[in-house]
């Protein structure tokens, strides 16, 4: 039985279909660029640090690579969540983003459009490492990921364990659970120490995979789970040309990351706070050294007109802009709202359109704008900027 339409190449978005008396199923419209795309889960250990949100005496990070891929004959689909981690989401989300269903949605049918396992196209491709907003898992990247690897970017998207809602793990874990869930228990903008730890422990998990790439390049062929990398990975990777993106909290990592650390040549910042949470006394928070001190490459900042922390976020940005001789651009989407940077831009109206969300709940998660303008804008703006920089034009 459908609800509408399915999603296709370029853009276009679905409208979600019933399986199975499962729920919904969310469809995400497809890449726009020329290539196929591939990916990949990698498991990544840092021994030289400690968890910052439980007594583990190593970090954890688990990524989903996409790029531009070779043959895809007979590969699978990934899905945008695994059953594990679907089944957390569906149950914790919808008490921290007001207005997404308990009940009715298949979360774990969501299929990507990105092969797994697939060979990497050959060549050279500029790489981009993702970060997302806090509590949010990775696969909430998938739609802008996907278009950026089939224009000839490897995309990187990092879950930060303890923050994400979920992660899963691979293979047996003797005495620690597979599925890792998070230690937020509200905002945690709320609460000045958890979010200096929150953003200390992102701009550290992008450091890290920035130094893993590295050893990938240099010719590692297993992640720290043993499992084979894809064919060609290493040698695709242009670690000369690297970019950070970031949501929310991942949009303050992604620019506090490039101002310590060279390898970055330009960030972009969706709507992420580039100072610390305000105290109990409610003065605001210190600024960020990239706030305070700016930046010498390229830094975009995307905001929405529906954002309600906008005057907090103001404060910040407006420091950074000051404090960086032109290189920080800044623009704002209008009829929309804070979500509308992730995939929720794709599936809310989806969930809206087969009654399980009031428009009133899509307005406050990611506007009134429809998806059909909303998700190729989005991804455009994001284009454009990184081929920008890497032509040389910023």
């Amino acid at each position: 039985m459908s609800v509408g339409a399915g999603a296709v190449r370029g853009g276009s978005v679905g409208a979600g279909r019933v399986g199975s008396g499962e729920g919904v199923v969310l469809e995400l419209p497809g890449a726009g660029g020329g290539y196929s795309v591939g990916v990949a889960e990698l498991y990544l250990v840092d021994r030289r640090r400690r968890d910052p949100w439980e007594g583990i005496a190593v970090r954890e990070v688990v990524v989903s690579v996409f790029y531009p891929a070779g043959e895809v004959r007979g590969l699978s689909l990934a899905r945008q969540f695994s059953p594990a981690v679907a089944g957390v989401f569906g149950e914790v989300m919808p008490l921290v983003r007001p207005g997404l269903p308990r009940v009715g949605a298949n979360w774990a049918g969501t299929a990507t459009h990105a092969y797994v396992g697939a060979p990497v196209l050959g060549g050279r491709w500029p790489v981009l490492v993702y970060s997302p907003g806090g509590g949010d898992p990775r696969g909430l990247g998938t739609c802008v990921a996907e278009e950026l690897a089939s224009w000839g970017w490897v995309v990187v998207c990092v879950d930060h364990p303890g923050d994400a809602v979920a992660v899963e793990f691979p293979g047996d874990r003797v005495g620690r659970e597979r599925v890792r869930t998070t230690v937020f228990r509200g905002d945690p903008r709320a609460d000045a120490g958890v979010f200096r730890t929150m953003v200390g422990a992102r701009v550290a998990d992008v450091r890290f995979v920035l130094d893993e790439l590295g050893s990938f390049a240099a010719g590692r062929g297993v992640d720290a789970a043993g499992r084979a990398v894809p064919r060609g990975f290493g040698r695709a990777l242009d670690l000369r040309r690297v970019g950070v993106y970031g949501h929310s909290a991942g949009g303050t990592a992604a620019a506090q990351a490039m101002y310590e650390d060279r390898r970055i040549g330009a960030a972009v910042n969706w709507e992420g706070f580039l100072d610390q949470a305000p105290g109990a006394s409610g003065r605001p928070g210190e600024l960020l050294p990239v706030a305070r001190c700016g930046v010498d490459r390229p830094l975009l900042l995307v905001g929405t007109d529906g954002f309600a922390g906008r005057e907090e976020l103001g404060r910040s940005w407006s420091a950074v802009r000051a404090h960086s001789g032109g290189r920080v651009r800044q623009r704002r989407f209008a009829d929309a709202a804070h979500w509308v940077f992730t995939d929720y831009a794709a599936m809310v109206p989806q969930l809206q359109t087969a009654g399980l969300m009031s428009a009133e709940a899509r307005k406050g998660l990611v506007g009134s704008v429809a998806p059909e303008v909303s998700v190729p804008e989005v991804r455009r703006s994001v284009r454009r900027f990184f081929e920008g920089w890497r032509l040389g034009w910023w």
